[in-house]
């Protein structure tokens, strides 16, 4: 549908409440399509279960994870919200620059009314 690409995670139910950064989670690389009726092969569907999301521009390396200790140490323990089981995934846009400080993009984290 787009030239944006997705990096999407799953994490496993529980992985914040006992974070560990050894436990394992899926990673997603992914675009978004209209349908699935011409999956090239080798490739696979995913399909994102609508909901709220919390979205924070973000702008810098991606290798500094401030911005995810921000979000899950001030920013949702002070908003009226909490964490919910689906994805969570970054929108890699036009703006977006592997390894560049100058890069942007959007961080969506899934969640829901407290």
């Amino acid at each position: 549908m787009s030239s944006e690409l997705y990096s999407l995670q799953v994490y496993p139910e529980g992985y914040f409440q006992n974070f560990n950064p050894a436990t394992e989670f899926e990673k997603w690389a992914a675009a978004e399509v209209t349908d699935f009726a011409s999956v090239p092969d080798g490739m696979e569907t995913f399909e994102i279960k609508a909901g709220l999301y919390a979205v924070f521009n973000y702008k810098g390396l991606n290798s500094d994870h401030r911005i995810f200790e921000y979000i899950f140490s001030e920013w949702i323990p002070d908003s009226g919200y909490q964490l919910d089981s689906r994805p969570h995934f970054e929108l890699l846009g036009n703006k977006y620059r592997n390894g560049d400080p100058e890069s942007e993009e959007e961080i969506w984290i899934p969640v829901k009314v407290k």
